[in-house]
């Protein structure tokens, strides 16, 4: 009991300075969290295809501006100073979620056509 106490402890001290630190490298590009997530990932893709069409224009303006900025070795602070960023809003990702427990639990009620 007391080793998994100090575990967690040490899990959320490090993954708040995991945090900082990702927050920082994506701000440099004005990135956000969801963006890394991969659009090859089934459920990811099916997301992205519910999702408002103003969210796939912001996270494609995004990535595309992340590649030319680092393309010219710049930072979006150099451009764009006080610009608000909100690096771990979650707009897409709650979606997947629900997408992959709905595959899963479709996996779980069809196991027994497997046997």
């Amino acid at each position: 009991m007391a080793l998994r106490m100090i575990g967690d402890k040490v899990m959320g001290f490090m993954a708040k300075h995991y945090q900082a630190a990702l927050g920082n490298q994506l701000a440099t590009y004005g990135l956000r969290y969801e963006d890394l997530l991969n659009e090859d990932e089934k459920e990811v893709k099916e997301a992205l295809e519910l999702a408002d069409p103003a969210i796939q224009t912001a996270r494609t303006r995004r990535i595309k501006r992340a590649i030319d900025l680092s393309y010219k070795k710049k930072s979006l602070q150099d451009y764009a100073p006080d610009m608000d960023l909100e690096l771990f809003k979650k707009e897409i990702y709650v979606d997947v979620e629900k997408i992959r427990a709905r595959d899963q639990e479709y996996a779980q009620l069809n196991a027994h056509n497997k046997m």
